[in-house]
């Protein structure tokens, strides 16, 4: 298969691969079509502007393209392989997704700016203006379908007759017409001049570089090759774009460029072959729309064979000994049927019956489409960069990851400035793709910036979060559970959960008393195991197996050493032991944890349940003193923000004497007001032994905290006979012992 899979694609060196098939785009339909209406509109200092913001935008692009090209084997897919190499498989098939139809809708694009200017050079065609624009629509399908290697070889002839045509046009501006009166009254914008629209136009311009990049499955050598014919495009095609509009700005007339834009090149062409002129725009318009129409289906063939979004499957197949897209084609082929359509169906109508000019309506999309795509290029380059990830080390050393971030900045602005409604779209869609996307590939990786980048902050965070001193009223649970096997004391690890898991930090600790003849592959399976038990039951833990014959050895080493910097374990919760012989190594391990500053909470009953779905009844806490007070409180508060839990009344109460009744009342609603939360404080008075009122007030509830003092090695089997005959046949409960650092009061 491997061997299979190296014979498909071309090997197209990098001035035919890249360079070529770059700048054929970029010397394309908005320089004969529409450039001479962005400098008559917008004045030579605002065109000049415009390509200097736009080149810098590609330019930085480009930067980024070269970094990511050059720190990874490069496949098929062009932008998308790049991006989804780099950010991960959701952000690549969101904007596979869109670059896809980005290249799709330029095919169109290209195709109506042709068939404008064969309408207005040939006037008496203009009633066929549909007809002209559906015709090379087929004609250029039929030639992809044929072979790209046919494809690119024309791309040869078809620069030399581009090369001559803008030759010819700048020529004649500068030696016929071009005078100085002119260029001065050209040099400023038009009263109706709106930035960010003129910038829509003619941004296209400068999205060619996607016409190389899309072909990298077809490079002998995409790594050397796409950084080189990529800037080498970009360069030349920023210099002829400032001296069209410097020279054509000095030759005609403001209404001249506005007005006809294509014909005043045309009309004054160097020794008067306009016909050269009009042959350029036809090699550029053609090898452009050409150009995407070989890219767009390989896209979405890259995005196809990684099995992201189910829909887009069947396109992964190829056809032919280079594994043509033909199938990823005709779905290209069908849009662009249906854009040239509605185009040619508008153009046909005036303006004043709701007709549009469909080449700038096309632009605007097109624009729309190439800024988010250089956007998540540039992001994708950013976060290699400034993730700090060692396996970043990219053969193109002239990037920097403010570059990267400057040209994504750039391209999300302009975007919202060209128009927010549509950006805001734009963001919707993608947003949508990533989160259906995002589904199916969190278990996939391509060996992707994100865990680097994610690393990187973390550590950052750490290092700041260990100078920072701690705080009371900053106090998040750090659980960790000791719960042996999990699905013995499932119950114990839900109730973690729902304390832990959306504030806090959870681990499953299991510990395993025993020497196994075979210790990796034990723990290995084991950590499986606890994994997949977090899948199958929806929560969310850090898994951890300790496979150490002294147990209490295991769990004083583990809980002084389980930590990452300031991220320590600072709540351990246990079960209740069944078996009387575990009672003493059990009550043993409990004094343990106070030792080792620990809060800890052991949870009592209900081994073998689950949480309820839909809980009933009430959160009792039973007020014992200040000392576990805050931190019963705080853990009924983290119950009731849990969904099914947020409608359940939580109660504060004490049995008392009378005479201690106003005063335990007067600090139990000091705790209750430093908490700020809905509870009811309640202290009763009663004859009765507290098991008693214990049992008259809480057997309906729903979960129990009974703060506690744990007892000496002498009263280990008294203390577990009394917790058991006192909360026989009673709710949950947990038996809380606090460390003082969870303080409501402070």
């Amino acid at each position: 298969m491997a061997a299979e899979e190296q014979k498909t694609g071309f090997s197209f060196g990098t001035f035919s691969g890249v360079f070529t098939p770059s700048i054929l785009t970029i010397f394309g339909l908005i320089m004969f079509m529409r450039t001479s209406f962005v400098i008559g509109t917008s004045g030579i200092l605002m065109a000049l502007v415009i390509l200097l913001i736009a080149e810098a935008i590609t330019f930085a692009t480009g930067l980024s393209i070269s970094a990511v090209s050059t720190n990874t084997p490069v496949k098929g897919g062009g932008a998308y392989f790049l991006i989804s190499r780099a950010l991960g498989p959701s952000f690549g098939s969101a904007i596979g997704v869109s670059l896809f139809f980005a290249q799709t809708l330029s095919v169109p694009f290209y195709i109506l700016g042709f068939t404008e200017a064969v309408a207005t050079n040939f006037p008496v065609l203009k009633p066929y203006y549909l007809l002209i624009a559906l015709t090379p629509g087929v004609l250029l399908f039929i030639m992809a379908w044929i072979g790209t290697d046919w494809a690119i070889k024309a791309q040869y002839f078809i620069l030399a007759i581009l090369g001559l045509s803008i030759l010819a046009f700048l020529g004649g501006a500068l030696f016929k017409p071009f005078s100085f009166s002119v260029f001065s009254e050209n040099l400023k914008p038009s009263p109706d001049f709106k930035f960010f629209h003129i910038f829509a136009i003619f941004f296209p311009a400068v999205t060619g570089i996607m016409a190389g990049v899309n072909m990298s499955g077809d490079l002998k050598d995409p790594q050397r090759s796409i950084p080189k014919g990529t800037l080498l495009a970009i360069v030349t095609g920023g210099v002829v774009y400032a001296l069209q509009m410097i020279i054509t700005g000095g030759a005609f007339t403001r209404q001249e460029l506005i007005n006809n834009p294509f014909e005043v090149l045309e009309e004054n062409a160097l020794f008067g072959v306009g016909l050269l002129v009009f042959a350029g725009v036809v090699a550029a318009t053609i090898s452009s729309a050409l150009g995407s129409m070989l890219g767009a289906p390989r896209i979405l063939q890259a995005l196809a064979k990684d099995k992201i979004i189910k829909a887009f499957n069947p396109f992964a197949v190829g056809s032919g000994a280079n594994n043509e897209p033909r199938r990823a084609m005709l779905l290209t082929f069908i849009i662009t049927m249906i854009i040239l359509f509605w185009g040619g169906v508008n153009a046909s109508r005036p303006k004043s019956e709701g007709g549009i000019d469909p080449l700038n309506a096309v632009a605007a999309i097109v624009s729309m489409f190439f800024l988010y795509t250089y956007a998540m290029v540039n992001l994708a380059a950013f976060v290699e960069s400034f993730g700090a990830n060692p396996s970043f080390r990219p053969r193109f050393k002239y990037f920097h990851w403010i570059i990267a971030l400057f040209g994504a900045s750039a391209c999300i602005l302009a975007s919202f400035m060209i128009d927010a409604v549509a950006a805001l779209a734009a963001l919707l869609v993608m947003t949508v793709l990533f989160l259906i996307s995002r589904k199916t590939s969190m278990e996939r990786t391509f060996g992707d910036a994100r865990r680097g980048f994610i690393f990187s902050r973390i550590r950052d965070n750490l290092l700041n979060l260990a100078e920072m001193p701690s705080d009371p009223k900053n106090w998040r649970p750090t659980i960790t559970v000791l719960s042996g096997n999990p699905t013995e004391r499932t119950a114990l690890v839900e109730y973690a959960s729902l304390f832990g898991d959306q504030r806090g930090i959870l681990s499953i600790v299991k510990i395993i008393p025993e020497k196994p003849e075979d210790f990796r592959k034990t723990r290995k399976e084991e950590l499986k195991a606890l994994e997949e038990y977090a899948g199958q039951n929806r929560l969310n833990y850090f898994p951890e197996v300790i496979i150490e014959e002294n147990l209490d050895v295991a769990v004083r080493v583990f809980l002084q050493s389980h930590s990452i910097g300031p991220i320590k374990p600072n709540i351990i919760m246990t079960g209740w032991p069944n078996d009387p012989a575990r009672v003493r190594p059990f009550m043993h391990t409990l004094n343990m944890i106070p030792e080792l500053d620990k809060n800890l909470l052991t949870m009592v009953n209900s081994r073998n349940a689950r949480v309820p779905v839909k809980p009933e009844g009430t959160i009792d806490i039973w007020w014992r003193g200040m000392s576990n007070g805050s931190l019963m409180v705080i853990m009924a508060y983290l119950l009731v923000q849990n969904n099914e839990w947020k409608n359940m009344k939580i109660r504060l109460l004490r049995l008392a004497p009378k005479k201690m009744r106003s005063q335990e009342l007067e600090e139990m609603n000091k705790l209750a007001e430093a908490a700020r939360i809905d509870c009811e404080v309640k202290v009763v008075t009663s004859d009765r032994t507290f098991e008693e009122v214990f049992r008259y007030m809480s057997e309906k509830s729903q979960v129990i905290f009974i703060g506690t003092r744990l007892p000496k090695p002498d009263q280990y089997e008294a203390f577990y006979e009394d917790i058991n005959s006192r909360l026989d046949d009673m709710p949950v409960t947990f038996l809380v012992a606090s460390n003082g650092e969870a303080d409501l009061m402070v």
